[in-house]
């Protein structure tokens, strides 16, 4: 029982760092190349959603 706190714990702050990240580095090369704002806005939600399904799914498998 304690171990599925400490890893669904872990999972959170994994997932909350990753889309950190993504939203960094985004913001970053939207400041970069301007006309490319589309594109990396359309990758960053896929991404983002990519990490969210996964951290849920392990969530749910602890």
């Amino acid at each position: 029982m304690t171990l599925n706190l400490v890893g669904a714990g872990l999972i959170v702050i994994g997932a909350g760092l990753g889309l950190g990240k993504i939203g960094s580095s985004a913001m970053e090369a939207i400041a970069r190349q301007p006309e490319a704002a589309g594109k990396i806005q359309t990758a960053m939600i896929i991404i983002g959603a990519l990490l969210e399904g996964l951290a849920f799914g392990a969530l749910l498998l602890g």
